[in-house]
């Protein structure tokens, strides 16, 4: 399934499968998106994940800070923890 993100409020919703085809996609159409003082991006619709899916979280991490804005993911795929662990950025996105 192709990946999507829409705001609604101060929650990015992501839907379908964020893999190394989609990610650079989905950070493209997420600039376009407001970074609001304690965002939120949801991952519940999320089916499938890899290696860029951390990334993807880590640029989004970069860009609250740059704009000195609260952000937190929640709803984590299954194995994304342990992803995230295994690369050593499991604190940069809890």
């Amino acid at each position: 399934m192709i990946a999507t993100i829409t705001q609604n409020g101060n929650r990015w919703e992501l839907e379908g499968d964020i893999l190394m085809d989609s990610a650079n996609q989905l950070l493209e159409k997420s600039k376009a998106l407001t970074l609001s003082d304690s965002a939120v991006i949801d991952f519940s619709q999320v089916a499938e994940i890899d290696t860029a899916t951390v990334s993807l979280m880590l640029e989004w991490r970069r860009r609250a800070l740059g704009e000195k804005k609260q952000l937190s993911f929640i709803n984590f795929p299954e194995g994304l923890t342990s992803l995230a662990a295994l690369y050593g950025v499991a604190d940069l996105i809890n």
